[in-house]
């Protein structure tokens, strides 16, 4: 146990439904085998000893309680979350954020390094040790003389209790999401199966994935962690050799993250009719599945795999280095780390595309290739001057993107509107810095030039800028667009031609259903808009259901974003 003076120094989420450690609860449930026999967990148990883990925003109240008596609880970001909205909290992956209210269970208010601001809870993973912030606490010099006065038994005790937690998590969340892809596999699949007149075998290919090999791969993943897990002193358990043994087969997620959005676009079609939701429903209740809809459940491989790095890490920070299993706990949280980052990434960048191509629909006469054939990614906007080969100035607003530079010139009345001027390649041209002073190409004296040169030399792009420190990050992100180039190549980055599709013809859509309202058209109001911060104890509950409203990979249904306030505060769609 530990000692009752530490435990003012650190609290535990999972002592809110802790099972116990005693060998009772899902510990001592048997196992499945490699032959697939079925799992001896009983649903009521798992549901009453895991409910925390089981149902998302199930442990609202018990945080909020624990918000108001005065405890820090701390969540760690599962994704990258990028907003251009005041009113929202953006953060990477792994970021560490101040739970401050979560009475709603998908936007709650938190605080990071930056600002308060609400964020979707569905980003985030609630630490399991919650560590008290001393440099916020209102302790008297005594009291803190007395924290530093505990004894090193009781400090090492403290951390043995603290590694416990973080075992107990692992052992726990993997044993409830064996059941949630059990239930996926026969509440879903095998009675779609059944059903060949409502679904197609590229339909249920689509909708589901690879998720079958998942649950196949991580019924033994468990199995082996299984065997590691010391029930009698849970912090002795030497986990770490499960990750690396089984770390290649973790490779299966990154097919089922591909085709994720996909399958949230093919179920989406198919809710809109009254007899698959039915159908979905009755499955969900014939399997006795907790309430959560059919997206939220396809949600959790992806939830998962981006997790692990968080649960490694925190179990890392309460290993000592003479524990037995620090080295591979280290590794295994490399190895977790970098599968999550090509996973948030692709999921940045799927999210990106859907941006891009509403972009290019608001571009008054594009000619040539759809950007997305090329491109996935913006980079860096702004204005700048060209020289043309006759010594004329050009004043264009360019948007560098992955691969290719594209110009644009403003509206002379309407400066939120952009007319297409051509593009350079950018796979094909070297980057060269310009001293100020006279150029001898063009018998002009130059300021704050830079120039793009054909690999061949039969070409050159002249460019000034206003500032030196505009030309700075223009020469910056020339090189980060060849770098992010070269990084997409080697991690085999790639968006499919379906996607990207898709994407153009979501933006087009959108483009047809504005223009009835004249050029342009303005963003809805996002659902948390006007929102208040918790202080003021008026909020107002937001409408959206993000973890229901996929676009990809768990990202909430929001308005569509500012994006444009990436282009140097320009905004096409802006009144």
């Amino acid at each position: 146990m530990v000692a009752r003076g530490e435990m003012a120094r650190f609290w535990s989420l999972e002592s809110l439904h802790l099972v116990s450690s005693d060998g009772s609860g899902p510990e001592s449930a048997a196992l499945v085998d490699d032959n697939g026999s079925e799992e001896d967990y009983s649903y009521e148990d798992l549901r009453q000893a895991n409910s925390r883990f089981l149902q998302p925003g199930g442990e609202q109240l018990a945080i909020n309680e624990l918000i108001s008596d005065g405890s820090v609880v701390c969540a760690e970001a599962l994704w990258d979350h990028v907003t251009m909205d005041d009113q929202e909290l953006g953060f990477k992956a792994g970021d560490v954020i101040q739970v401050l209210e979560a009475s709603n269970k998908d936007w709650w208010w938190g605080r990071n390094e930056d600002k308060e601001a609400w964020f979707p809870a569905s980003f985030v993973r609630l630490r399991v040790n919650q560590e008290e912030l001393v440099e916020h606490s209102s302790s008297s010099p005594g009291e803190g003389q007395g924290e530093a006065g505990t004894t090193p038994h009781k400090l090492v005790e403290s951390k043995q209790q603290m590694r416990t937690n973080v075992i107990q998590e692992i052992m726990n969340t993997e044993r409830v999401y064996i059941k949630h892809l059990k239930d996926i596999c026969e509440g879903y699949i095998r009675q779609c199966r059944k059903h060949t007149g409502m679904f197609t075998v590229a339909q249920l290919t689509t909708i589901f994935g690879n998720i079958e090999d998942i649950y196949k791969f991580q019924r033994k993943f468990l199995k082996d962690l299984e065997k590691q897990y010391n029930k009698e002193e849970p912090h002795l358990s030497e986990i770490g050799c499960c990750f690396l043994q089984h770390q290649e087969g973790f490779a299966i997620y990154s097919e089922y993250c591909n085709n994720h959005p996909g399958a949230c676009a093919e179920l989406a079609g198919l809710m809109k009719q009254g007899r698959y939701r039915h159908f979905f429903e009755a499955c969900r209740l014939l399997q006795q599945m907790i309430d959560i809809a059919i997206d939220g459940f396809l949600l959790t491989p992806v939830q998962k795999i981006c997790k692990y790095p968080l649960q490694l890490a925190e179990l890392l920070k309460y290993t000592t280095q003479e524990h037995g299993d620090y080295s591979n706990i280290k590794a295994a949280y490399e190895a977790m780390k970098n599968v999550a980052c090509l996973i948030n990434e692709r999921k940045r960048r799927l999210e990106s595309i859907d941006k891009i191509a509403r972009w290019q629909v608001s571009i008054v006469g594009w000619e040539g290739q759809d950007i997305l054939d090329r491109s996935s990614e913006l980079i860096h906007s702004g204005e700048l001057t060209r020289i043309t080969r006759q010594g004329k100035s050009q004043q264009r607003t360019f948007f560098l993107f992955d691969h290719q530079l594209v110009a644009c010139k403003k509206d002379l009345l309407r400066r939120d509107v952009l007319y297409y001027r051509g593009r350079i390649d950018m796979d094909h041209v070297e980057l060269a810095d310009l001293d100020d002073g006279r150029d001898p190409s063009c018998s002009l004296t130059l300021k704050n030039a830079f120039k793009l040169v054909s690999s061949a030399g039969d070409e050159m792009h002249l460019f000034c800028a206003k500032k030196p420190e505009d030309k700075v990050r223009w020469l910056q992100a020339c090189r980060d667009e060849r770098r992010r180039v070269q990084e997409d190549r080697e991690m085999g980055m790639e968006i499919s031609e379906n996607q990207k599709k898709l994407a153009m013809l979501n933006a087009q859509k959108a483009g047809h259903g504005k223009s009835k309202a004249g050029y342009g058209g303005c963003p809805t109001t996002p659902p948390h808009q006007n929102l208040h911060p918790l202080q003021q104890r008026h909020v107002t509950v937001p409408t959206s259901l993000p973890q229901q409203q996929v676009f990809a990979l768990a990202e909430p249904k929001r308005k569509p974003s500012l994006f444009w306030h990436t282009f140097n505060k320009f905004t096409p769609f802006k009144k």
